[in-house]
């Protein structure tokens, strides 16, 4: 055993290209082959950003692109749930508010501290200028559970809690006059679901209520911008087949008596052929079978990840 493996993503020090995309009449998708995404919608007076970047040095980029198609005020910023590398961004883009369930709220409360400092020791590419993010956390401003509506001007924007999936606090972002959905890592494309802090029973059956609503557009946690019934379609159905097919393999070890790194190192062959191309599947995978094989097993609720239970369980698995 090698106890100073590091992480896969200590490794992963390329930069990715910056795509900055309209995907409907009021919604724009900033993607960056496979890093965290964002999207912005622009009303008929305000702006609204939904998932910050990692950074306000990293925001500032998003703030440049959306300045070279509207001046108007970037007044909402959305967190579609509590991740570090979602949040800590938002103080750049100084909005009006900034909104998120109240189960999001609930989360920051009880695991913030230790989420920041486990995500940016994981994944420190991400977390580029760290020294740009204020101390303490990122906090909303105002909460909602269930259902919020926005108007900016004539524009609904619809902010909808779906079932958990990702987490238990995922919110996506909604325009009703256009069929156009920002999903937050509910949704995943070509990228590799982070499910460390994820509900498998729950999540399949909130992706059926994202395909429900019909997208015309979406834009995904990760992986580019989806155009179209076809590509958003592929998009859910993709994200579906991982969730489903990690689970049943962990459940499937859990249910034989198979403990979590033998259950692992089968679920890793299995789901390798089909989705080990997939941006970070290397990095994810610990997680997810760890949350999984917990979910199969006695914690319905996720645990809290720690720096140091990071790299613990990395140890117990790659090591």
């Amino acid at each position: 055993m090698n106890p100073s493996k590091k992480f896969a993503s200590q490794a992963d020090l390329e930069e990715k290209m910056v795509s900055f995309k309209q995907i409907s009449e009021h919604a724009w998708a900033y993607t960056a082959e496979g890093d965290p995404n964002t999207g912005i919608i622009i009303g008929d007076d305000a702006v609204l950003v939904a998932d910050t970047q990692a950074t306000p040095a990293m925001a500032a980029d998003v703030i440049r692109r959306i300045r070279e198609v509207t001046d108007k005020p970037i007044k909402y910023v959305v967190l579609t749930h509590y991740h570090a590398v979602r949040v800590l961004g938002a103080s750049a883009y100084e909005p009006q508010q900034i909104l998120a369930s109240q189960d999001t709220y609930d989360l920051i409360v009880e695991r913030g501290e230790q989420d920041k400092a486990s995500e940016i020791g994981r994944f420190p590419r991400l977390f580029r200028n760290v020294e740009t993010v204020p101390a303490g956390l990122t906090w909303p401003t105002m909460t909602f559970r269930g259902k919020m509506t926005l108007w900016l001007g004539k524009l609904e924007v619809q902010l909808l809690q779906l079932g958990r999936g990702h987490t238990k606090g995922d919110t996506v972002v909604w325009l009703p006059q256009e069929r156009t959905l920002l999903s937050g890592d509910l949704v995943e494309f070509d990228a590799t679901p982070y499910a460390g802090d994820a509900y498998f029973k729950d999540w399949p059956q909130t992706l059926d209520n994202i395909a429900a609503l019909n997208p015309l557009a979406l834009v995904p946690g990760r992986g580019p911008a989806l155009v179209g019934e076809k590509q958003v379609q592929a998009g859910l159905a993709g994200t579906r087949a991982f969730v489903s097919d990690l689970y049943a393999a962990v459940q499937a070890g859990a249910a034989a008596g198979l403990d979590l790194k033998t259950t692992y190192k089968n679920a890793y062959a299995q789901m390798a052929p089909k989705y080990g191309q997939w941006v970070i599947f290397d990095h994810c995978m610990p997680f997810d079978v760890t949350r999984a094989y917990d979910e199969a097993t006695q914690y319905p609720d996720p645990r809290v990840w720690t720096a140091q239970r990071d790299i613990d369980m990395w140890h117990a698995l790659e090591g």
